[in-house]
């Protein structure tokens, strides 16, 4: 799996503190909103030059971790 921690930073004053590409103000929530709607990474790599395939697989990996991490009460 991806270490997402190298992709993903979380800064309060950027898109209100949402996880984002780091480096950009593109949201994870973002990217796995287009992926959830059908886009590939192809295609949002092509809409957003500026984005790599391993940041994309980094929301995806960041996504999972939290998930995981989420526990029933």
């Amino acid at each position: 799996m991806i270490a997402y921690q190298n992709y993903i930073s979380i800064e309060p004053h950027k898109r209100f503190g949402k996880p984002c590409i780091s480096g950009t103000r593109i949201s994870v929530y973002d990217i796995l909103s287009w992926l959830a709607n059908g886009m590939t990474i192809a295609q949002i790599t092509e809409d957003f030059p500026e984005l790599s395939d391993n940041q994309i697989k980094a929301c995806l990996a960041y996504a999972a971790d939290r998930e995981h991490k989420i526990r029933v009460a």
